[in-house]
């Protein structure tokens, strides 16, 4: 089944990371960016892992470890930038809200 994302113009609502329903879920995405409300419960993580463009995480609310990374932590009101390739990986230390955005690299397309 195919992930609907948000199309031009339509607002989405992100939930709150003290709504246990809240969930990840992938808002937009076209050939040269993509955007995911990223939720991470308290315990779990993401295995390291690459992505092919350059990248955002902006902490909504919450608390991550972060390695790949400068600062090894992020909290509410953090953002970091890692450049395409950069390994990674994350566990929440508390439930925790994330903006992750996904710039892919378009100079070789015509």
């Amino acid at each position: 089944m195919a992930i609907r994302h948000s199309r031009s113009g339509e607002p989405v609502r992100l939930g709150s990371i003290g709504d246990a329903a809240t969930r990840t879920v992938a808002l937009a995405r076209t050939p040269a960016f993509e955007a995911v409300h990223l939720v991470v419960r308290a315990g779990d993580s993401i295995a390291s892992h690459r992505v092919a463009g350059a990248m955002t995480l902006y902490c909504i609310a919450g608390h991550v470890r972060f390695e790949g990374g400068s600062p090894p932590e992020l909290g509410t009101g953090d953002w970091l930038y890692l450049d395409p390739g950069t390994p990674h990986a994350l566990e929440a230390v508390t439930d925790t809200s994330l903006l992750l955005t996904i710039l892919f690299d378009q100079s070789g397309k015509k």
